[in-house]
């Protein structure tokens, strides 16, 4: 574990955020940490970001099929923020719902049982769906985990399903479609601007809306066009 010192001004909020090393819990990371509303940001991953800032505790841990361990990190949290996740064909199907349903009911689990007031901010996927009844593995999947995450007790939690997610920055895509889909972006924008989502966008939305409930009468679910949205009043 390497933190820093973490402090905050009464009323800030601490923020816990899982996935930073990602796409979106990158610009997550980033966004929150700029925040003066936020006082603490803990990263949660398994490994080092290599950033060092203020508000900035890093937690390294491994295995999330069982956070037990993250107790202590995950105590006395004002919100999360989680990103975590994989692409549908980069690994197989038991990994897939291993990844997207099982380390995000475990994950929440732990923090329901150490910080019941927080607030929960998930990034889901379009077409997610709750009654399992879909074809495609990833939108029962995230459906699932949905579910779960609603069914956990929090007093808040707001699902993003967002569509297709545009990186910004150059990246290596997981396959063919990705590289497709980067590359007709402009088009898709002008076309059919409520299936894309920049991802510092969508990243900017998913803390906002923990950390300065700018949409605590709505969601719990946010599609596409409302994350859209949400971003133009930002």
């Amino acid at each position: 574990m390497t933190s820093s010192m973490n402090v905050r001004i009464p009323g800030q909020k601490r923020l816990v955020i899982v996935g930073a090393t990602g796409m979106v819990g990158g610009y997550a990371l980033r966004y929150a940490l700029d925040q003066p509303a936020v006082g603490g940001v803990t990263v949660i991953g398994r490994r080092n970001l290599g950033v060092s800032h203020p508000k900035l505790k890093e937690v390294l841990h491994q295995d999330f099929a069982d956070c037990s361990a993250l107790a202590e990190a995950l105590s006395n949290q004002d919100a999360a923020v989680f990103c975590l996740g994989t692409y549908t064909g980069v690994v197989t199907d038991v990994e897939l719902r291993k990844i997207t349903v099982d380390y995000t009911i475990e994950f929440a689990r732990v923090l329901r049982a150490n910080s019941p007031r927080a607030t929960f901010s998930f990034l889901s996927g379009s077409g997610a769906d709750q009654t399992g009844r879909s074809r495609m593995a990833f939108a029962r999947y995230k459906g699932e985990a949905e579910k779960a995450l609603l069914a956990e007790g929090f007093p808040r939690v707001y699902l993003f399903r967002a569509a297709y997610i545009y990186p910004v920055e150059p990246r290596k895509e997981p396959n063919f479609s990705y590289r497709l889909l980067r590359g007709i972006y402009p088009v898709l924008q002008v076309l059919f601007p409520n299936q894309v989502i920049r991802a510092d966008d969508l990243a900017r939305a998913m803390v906002d809306v923990v950390v300065r409930e700018t949409n605590k009468r709505h969601g719990p679910i946010f599609e596409n066009r409302d994350i859209r949205a949400m971003v133009n009043l930002l």
